[in-house]
């Protein structure tokens, strides 16, 4: 028997038997769906997790101050002076593998304008090296350089959220905007960035729509600060190629503790022990979901199976005739191997139509990213045929073993 008959006559059957073959492919449909929206939220999570490593910088090691309730603040100061200048000297001084260390400092902004409009937002001070540590690509005009830090100058760059409120459609550089009673000369502005902010193993990185950024020599020299505060709210340390980012973590501390006189009010994040982690979770989550699709396969495998046995004793006269005018018993198996390959090829592809649904509704309705990929859908299509060859093909010995004598006398 050829391929293109037994297709066509498996198709004939379950045209004849609609209601039934739907019910059946039902199994294989939802286990091919979840399947696909399984591996599809993970990829969207990892590359989430990839662009917020890529954001902190891999081989960065990032120091930032805590904060603390005002009461507990107060009691904290008084053995510690909190991330300061100091700091970032001595990592600089005593950190072996230590190629960059950038100190930032967040000023406490409550007026944001320009002569065409206002804004609500973070501002910092920040080294001119400071671009080269995190990604902050620039859609507009230059980021601050070495010159900028030596002589205080009053420029900034700004978030592309920023320069919508700011400036809307009008030019924003050369353009100045006013932070607190200090006028800034806008020099850049971010490419704009997808809204929101992004969370990792605890670790939250907002979008910097909103955000300003001018030198950390002018924050220091022309905006006041709460005198409790901490004068740095960040410092990060870009390591040589090679040099253990773990290992370096833990020289950071120790030497920060001999420097706050044992006062942890700083912490540490590791964006390449971060992106491990994230692996782990992800693993673990592809494990748990893939137990659950795989169940909804093999459920959709007996239904297969289950109907298959049920066409056998159906068409077991229709068998006999077969093999009374010369069938062999490798026709009759191949005949029903295509069907079960049929039903679960047509449960497959509506699982894969269903998937991308449910990734479609999880991206908007949930706000997490998904991503569809080519290899999710050929796994799952793949892994459903071969459940369902498999299933059909204890039905399909079955009904080749059948003696054709007695199934011609079946009723």
């Amino acid at each position: 028997m050829r391929a293109r008959e037994a297709l066509r006559a498996a198709l004939e059957y379950l045209s004849a038997h609609k209601l039934r073959a739907g019910l059946t492919m039902l199994g294989m449909m939802f286990g091919v769906g979840a399947v696909i929206a399984m591996l599809s939220i993970g990829a969207g999570a990892e590359l989430q997790a990839l662009r917020l490593i890529d954001k902190l910088g891999v081989r960065n090691v990032v120091v930032k101050a805590k904060d603390f309730k005002p009461d507990e603040l107060a009691e904290v100061r008084k053995k510690s002076l909190g991330l300061s200048p100091r700091d970032a000297d001595a990592i600089r001084e005593a950190v072996p593998g230590a190629e960059l260390i950038v100190p930032r400092m967040q000023i406490d902004a409550y007026k944001i304008l320009s002569r065409h409009g206002k804004t609500e937002g973070k501002v910092y001070g920040v080294s001119h090296l400071h671009a080269k540590l995190v990604s902050l690509p620039l859609g507009e005009g230059r980021f601050m350089d070495a010159r900028d830090d030596e002589t205080h100058a009053q420029v900034c760059v700004i978030g592309s959220g920023a320069r919508r409120d700011l400036f809307g459609t009008e030019p924003a550089l050369g353009q100045d905007l006013k932070v607190n009673d200090v006028w800034c000369e806008v020099i850049g502005v971010l490419a704009p960035e997808a809204p929101g902010g992004q969370t990792l193993q605890g670790v939250s990185v907002g979008s910097t729509a909103r955000e300003i950024y001018m030198p950390v020599t002018t924050a220091t020299r022309k905006f006041e600060q709460d005198p409790l505060k901490s004068p740095l709210d960040e410092i990060v340390v870009r390591l040589a190629p090679g040099v253990s980012a773990r290992q370096t973590e833990s020289i950071i501390t120790g030497l920060l503790d001999r420097l706050h006189g044992g006062v942890a009010d700083y912490e540490t994040i590791v964006p390449e022990a971060l992106l491990e982690q994230s692996r782990q979770t992800q693993r673990l989550f592809n494990v748990v979901m893939g137990a659950i699709a795989g169940i909804s396969l093999l459920v959709g495998g007996i239904g297969i199976m289950n109907i298959m046995l049920a066409s056998v004793l159906e068409l077991t006269r229709e068998i006999g005739v077969r093999r009374a005018v010369g069938a062999r018993r490798r026709d009759i198996r191949f005949q029903f191997l295509v069907n079960a390959f049929t039903l679960s090829a047509l449960g497959g592809v509506a699982g894969v139509l269903v998937g991308i649904a449910i990734a479609r509704v999880v991206s908007v309705y949930a706000g997490w990213p998904t991503v569809v990929t080519l290899s999710s859908i050929a796994l799952s299509t793949g892994v459903s045929i071969a459940v369902g060859l498999v299933s059909g093909l204890y039905p399909a010995i079955r009904a080749a073993n059948l003696n054709p004598i007695e199934a011609l006398r079946y009723e």
